[in-house]
């Protein structure tokens, strides 16, 4: 390892698909917890890169991280971005962005919660307003990908609310040193 560098990481990325809208009911809000989904309108990129950081470090999300400002906003101010935030107890506790593509297909691109939010009964419920969200968008399919560095909980929680496995490839991820990451999340 040269200058700080971290080793790359070999992954399995998994690719799911949803052709027809879940015919259960969706999972019940959580009632022992103060939960707010709200959805965004033009998030400021500091913010994003907050949650992106804070849900993603562990499982080593980092392309958006090294994404310069223009391209960041280029990607997520689009109009028919659909980016909604978690809150449990009033403060920040995960994300889904979803992602239209023509034609009609909406990408469940991330998907989160931060630790503290994990173990609290709220992941089926909150996978459940993304799959419910993404059906919102009038799409043919919703698809998402999971990685073998992904939440272990993560494929097996798409497999039992409706998503079916398609396809499978081998990744490298490049992690981000620490400095990396520091200039990423706290740049002006």
């Amino acid at each position: 390892m040269e200058n700080g560098a971290l080793e790359d990481i070999e992954v399995t990325v998994t690719f799911l698909e949803m052709h027809v809208p879940p015919a259960y009911s969706p999972p019940p809000v959580p009632f022992n917890r103060q939960i707010a989904l709200l959805k965004t309108k033009d998030i400021p990129l500091h913010f994003y890169r907050y949650l992106m950081d804070r849900v993603g470090r562990k499982w080593h999300w980092v392309n958006v991280l090294r994404l310069s400002d223009e391209e960041l906003s280029a990607g997520i101010h689009r109009e028919d971005r659909d980016i909604r935030v978690l809150y449990l107890d009033g403060s920040p506790a995960g994300f889904f962005d979803l992602k239209p593509h023509l034609p009609k297909e909406v990408e469940l691109a991330y998907f989160g919660m931060m630790e503290h939010a994990t173990g609290q009964g709220i992941g089926r419920w909150f996978l459940g307003a993304a799959i419910a969200a993404a059906w919102s968008h009038g799409p043919r399919r919703v698809t998402v990908q999971t990685c073998t560095l992904d939440h272990p909980a993560a494929l097996p929680l798409y497999q039992k609310l409706g998503f079916e496995p398609v396809a499978q490839k081998k990744e490298i991820v490049h992690p981000m040193t620490f400095a990396e990451r520091a200039a990423s999340v706290m740049r002006p």
